[in-house]
């Protein structure tokens, strides 16, 4: 390409920019997706009584799309919901290589919100616990919750917000099909027993898509997960990709799923610790609880760091 068509190109380039239309057009789609999910994520906070007068809320952030959605909303709520509740942001630097560390701090400073960056080198032990070509998300994870719910209690925190979607609890509920026999997903909010935390998931009436096209239009700046992000082959994966072909070819079938999940019988399933067969009724159940922070007793992590905040 000559000179002058480089330049017609650039002009073109920056016509298309700053498009006028299309600006509006966006704006549009931003304030509708805004709408939206704060009319859900409003929804889940009232039909699950995740937040009351006098909390103390922990936004877990990752740098992903989820987690900044989350604190966006949440803070927007904050202006004018009926009962007065503290929001702060907690991001866990888990010291990946490449990780931009200045990313997150400059993010929250200009949003004016209270933060913590907990520094802890997770990443090296899960790189030399967990053999190569295996998936790393499960120990990394029970490491980042511990880190994060200690934290939690040392703070007088009362909630702790992770950003988990609709999507992610029905991929949860068939992985546990699949793969661990329970018919379980993961709960808009969860206690622990022994009263130390509560965990809840103000997304869970959201979908991906439409956190992934909000994200976009606010431009967050996004971290990718260097550590699991290039697993190609996790199962949670190969169900992300069966959910978007369903979503293709038979519109609304997730809506349903969702659902199902909200309208459970337990009288029509086989399990006996939720329905007396003998007498025809419904029994309260095995509760389930958020696992504790401490590893288990028979796991040496060895190297994990003082909280530097």
């Amino acid at each position: 390409m000559n000179v002058v068509g480089m330049s017609e190109a650039m002009i073109a380039s920056s016509e298309q920019s700053f498009n006028p239309e299309r600006e509006r057009r966006q704006k549009l789609e931003l304030n509708k997706l805004q709408k939206r999910l704060r009319r859900e994520v409003g929804q889940a906070i009232a039909d699950f009584s995740m937040i009351e007068a006098g909390d103390k809320v922990m936004c877990c952030l990752s740098g992903g799309k989820d987690s900044y959605a989350m604190l966006d909303i949440l803070l927007n709520l904050q202006k004018s919901a009926p009962v007065s509740f503290e929001l702060i942001a907690v991001n866990l630097d888990q010291k990946q290589p490449g990780f931009p560390e200045e990313v997150l701090p400059e993010y929250l400073a200009s949003m004016g919100i209270e933060y913590h960056i907990i520094e802890k080198d997770t990443y090296s032990i899960v790189k030399e616990k967990v053999p190569e070509g295996k998936t790393t998300c499960g120990l990394c994870s029970r490491l980042r919750r511990g880190i994060l719910y200690n934290f939690a209690e040392e703070h007088g925190v009362t909630k702790i917000a992770l950003g988990h979607h609709r999507d992610d609890l029905l991929e949860t509920l068939f992985l546990n099909m699949f793969y661990g026999g329970k018919l379980k997903s993961m709960p808009p909010v969860l206690h622990s027993d022994d009263g130390r935390n509560t965990v809840i998931r103000p997304l869970s009436y959201s979908r991906e898509k439409d956190i992934a096209r909000y994200a976009a239009l606010r431009e967050f700046p996004i971290i990718p997960c260097n550590l699991c992000g290039s697993q190609e082959n996790l199962q949670r994966q190969v169900i992300k990709d069966m959910f978007q072909s369903w979503d293709k070819q038979h519109p609304g079938r997730l809506e349903t799923m969702f659902r199902a999940i909200c309208n459970v019988e337990p009288s029509h399933l086989a399990d006996t610790n939720l329905y007396d067969f003998r007498e025809g009724e419904r029994l309260g159940g095995k509760r389930q609880a958020v696992n504790t922070a401490e590893p288990e007793a028979t796991t040496d992590f060895g190297r994990l760091d003082v909280l530097n905040i």
